[in-house]
């Protein structure tokens, strides 16, 4: 009994390769190629048809009439005589800026780095953050069976973006900033 061969879904025999036909109908583009040389060819024709443009005619200025001059201080009334105050009194002018103060906000911001299902992955979380020279925290929350990497608490928002861009530039990725209440 021959063995079938499922690879090629049971065809034994080489398939036949075609050989291109040359089209059928060869004269639709000669004709095509004709008509636009045609239509090139007439366009270039009206082309050359084109009438020349007049010569522009020269008429001699001094037997042209002139207008006769109007006095226009007469007509129009005269500008205004306006004296701007800001050119004087900007380049004397001092301003004073008077810097933000800080707010520190009573509730702290703290940054988690990751929730885990197992200790050993959260604490190998936490060493992938000490290697970057940050001190974090593994927190499990009472009736939870999930391993929360956390750092902080930051006194300022700004201090914990700073921790966490320098966290993203080692490729530790994603921490959340919120503020820290108590859990």
């Amino acid at each position: 009994m021959a063995r079938k061969d499922y690879v090629k879904g049971g065809r034994t025999q080489a398939k036949k390769t075609r050989k291109p036909t040359p089209s059928k109908k060869p004269w639709k583009a000669i004709v095509l190629a004709g008509l636009m040389l045609g239509g090139f060819s007439y366009g270039l024709y009206l082309l050359s048809q084109d009438p020349e443009p007049p010569t522009p005619v020269k008429v001699d200025s001094s037997k042209a009439k002139k207008p006769a001059k109007v006095d226009n201080s007469q007509l129009l009334p005269p500008p205004p005589e306006e004296e701007w105050e800001y050119v004087k009194t900007l380049p004397e002018r001092e301003v004073k800026v008077v810097p933000k103060e800080e707010v520190l906000s009573k509730i702290p911001y703290v940054m988690q780095c990751g929730a885990y299902k197992t200790r050993s992955q959260a604490d190998g979380r936490k060493m992938d953050i000490a290697f970057q020279g940050l001190n974090s925290l593994v927190k499990q929350r009472e009736g939870s069976s999930w391993y929360r990497v956390v750092l902080g608490p930051y006194d300022r928002k700004r201090d914990a973006e700073r921790d966490k861009h320098k966290l993203q530039r080692a490729k530790i990725e994603p921490c959340v900033i919120w503020k820290d209440t108590g859990s």
